[in-house]
């Protein structure tokens, strides 16, 4: 596969919509590696999902973690946040 088509999606979950986002994701087919993780100024739970995907999914997978993550009323909380690199290179073995 041309590494030009490869992305490396990185998002931050909130602890409380995990289970959903995640299980949205694998039953789309998406391969994720999931990294536990705090942070901001409550140190609240976190999850850093990491998932490589082709370009053509990148905008399914961050539609999916968008309509599975549930508003906050404190408009502080953010409700993901998602990082999209380019990959340079992709080995699998």
């Amino acid at each position: 596969m041309n590494s030009n088509e490869m992305k490396m999606l990185i998002a931050i979950v909130r602890d409380a919509d995990l289970d959903k986002v995640l299980k949205k994701l694998l039953s789309e087919n998406f391969r994720v590696t999931r990294i536990a993780s705090s942070g901001g100024f409550f140190r609240n739970g976190n999850a850093t999902l990491m998932l490589g995907v082709t370009e053509k999914r990148v905008d399914e997978a961050l539609h999916i973690i968008e309509e599975n993550c549930a508003p906050s009323l404190d408009l502080a909380v953010k409700h993901a946040t998602v990082f999209v690199l380019d990959v340079d290179r992709f080995e699998q073995f």
